[in-house]
């Protein structure tokens, strides 16, 4: 299973975004699970260490319905609005919350595939700023960053939105990027299935 998390709070670019990516995965076989900060009551991370002593957060709020989709997921696919050239507040506030997942089980994030997704409202607005901050997040945490590769889609999917729905929507190049960067996602993924699957 594949978690596609929305960092936006808004209803616009950056969700339509993620759910053609997740569509993609979709057409190849893959299930997708959609998570959105929108509407959510997501607390940030008070590093009170609560979560050392009792494998748990303290903060009780919506992260509790992406706990198991994450600890679950083969596959996660963080995607950010681009806001003062890095990530959204509200995703840097889910991956801060992941700490209580990693205390409760080192090992949680090991082994699973990484890719990232940034909407700017400028052509250069800081999307791979942002990317980079996922992607820190997943190599942080065991997590097999993937991207699209050269030519096009160098550390993951980058869309110019013009701040507008439509205008994201006409980014050919943004989804050039998508459609090379969910082919490398989901090569990896059947790599190490069969992989393990042959161990198994």
């Amino acid at each position: 299973m594949i978690v596609g998390i929305c960092g936006s709070p808004r209803k616009q670019a950056t969700e339509y975004v993620l759910r053609k990516g997740l569509d993609m995965l979709e057409k190849i076989g893959f299930k997708t699970e959609f998570f959105t900060v929108r509407g959510k009551d997501i607390g940030f991370c008070r590093h009170c260490d609560y979560c050392l002593e009792n494998k748990e957060c303290a903060v009780k709020d919506d992260m509790y319905s992406l706990y198991p989709l994450l600890k679950d997921a083969k596959g996660i696919i963080f995607t950010s609005p681009v806001y003062n050239g890095g990530i959204s507040a509200q995703t840097k506030a889910v991956m801060d919350r992941c700490r209580a997942l990693v205390a409760a089980d080192r090992t949680v994030f090991e082994h699973k595939v990484g890719m990232a997704m940034a909407v700017g409202g400028d052509r250069i607005g800081g999307q791979e700023l942002a990317i980079q901050q996922i992607i820190t997040f997943y190599i942080l945490n065991g997590i097999l960053p993937i991207s699209g590769g050269s030519f096009g889609a160098n550390l993951g999917a980058t869309f110019w939105s013009k701040d507008t729905l439509e205008g994201v929507k006409k980014d050919d190049e943004g989804f050039r990027s998508l459609k090379k960067s969910v082919e490398k996602f989901a090569g990896l993924l059947e790599q190490l299935r069969f992989e393990n699957k042959i161990r198994g």
